[in-house]
């Protein structure tokens, strides 16, 4: 999400939150945002209203977003949380994070991001797989396209069910200069342009 939004000048950010009352179970000031759950979704925009230096909303500002807009919602919510942050977008183009995005809205470009190395495998992911446009690999020691390439090879092929990439375009952060020449080329069709960079599965 930094990376595209910091190439992508005015471009505005989505991040949605899905919240269970009292149950996520980690640490009540790291994560949990039961107590901001509401009857209707609660939707965080500008930067005194969600600016937090280290988590995700930090790190749009940071990166250049011309807005972030935090989504807070409860599971009969999502859908209801999404478009009415989309309603607020301004700009010609916003980057959604979420794993149900995909769910309620066709964006214009999707990216499911993954470990290029071990990974967990959500059951949404497999289901989001199949609406994506590319996959890309991050990694946390920004080894080479090579490197992270055969590190998600390897975990893949030890995969006990299968799963099917279908020709899916594998990317790295050394492909994302083509990433945004897609998205910009995209953007030049439409009045608006949603790109789901879903989070890593």
């Amino acid at each position: 999400m930094c990376e595209l939004l910091r190439r992508l000048p005015g471009w505005e950010a989505i991040k949605l939150t899905r919240g269970h009352y009292r149950s996520c179970g980690k640490d009540p000031q790291g994560c949990c945002v039961s107590d901001l759950l509401r009857d209707e979704p609660l939707i965080r925009s500008e930067r005194e209203a969600n600016y937090e230096a280290g988590k995700d909303t930090g790190r749009f500002w940071d990166a250049g977003a011309a807005n972030v807009h935090w989504v807070i919602v409860g599971e009969d919510q999502v859908e209801q949380g999404i478009k009415q942050a989309l309603a607020r977008v301004n700009a010609a183009g916003v980057l959604v994070e979420s794993n149900s995005f995909l769910d309620y809205v066709a964006a214009d470009f999707a990216l499911m991001c993954a470990r290029a190395g071990e990974n967990k495998l959500k059951t949404s992911a497999r289901r989001t797989l199949e609406r994506a446009d590319a996959l890309y690999l991050s990694t946390l020691d920004d080894c080479d396209g090579t490197t992270a390439r055969a590190r998600f090879d390897e975990w893949h092929e030890g995969l006990a069910t299968e799963l099917s990439l279908n020709g899916l375009p594998v990317l790295t952060r050394e492909d994302i200069p083509q990433m945004i020449a897609r998205i910009r080329s995209v953007k030049e069709s439409l009045p608006m342009t949603s790109v789901s960079s879903v989070s890593p599965w």
